[in-house]
């Protein structure tokens, strides 16, 4: 049986000559921030060679377009460069 990880986002990635490293994490049970908000804490690892990061990468954008046109997620300007995405029922 394959078991199955669960991650509220990536909280890291790490490139260090061939090699990327993903940190997988998500909100703790238990620990708090200071506004009683659940702290992000490091789950598991993603360890692979940067061309099969870059397979993933190109992999995980067309799935993102897939999700945009099916309209279950929208693209927002924001401040930054990098265009946000949100749910489309959040909006």
């Amino acid at each position: 049986m394959n078991t199955e990880l669960y991650a509220d986002g990536i909280g890291e990635i790490t490139v260090t000559n061939s090699i990327v490293r993903i940190d997988l994490m998500s909100l703790s049970a238990t620990e708090k921030d200071g506004q009683n908000n659940p702290k992000p804490v490091f789950r598991q690892r993603i360890i692979m060679p940067i061309d099969a990061f870059a397979n993933a990468v190109d992999l995980m954008q067309k799935a993102l377009g897939g999700l945009v046109e099916a309209g279950a997620v929208r693209r927002l300007s924001g401040v930054q460069d990098m265009p946000q995405l949100v749910p489309a029922d959040a909006v």
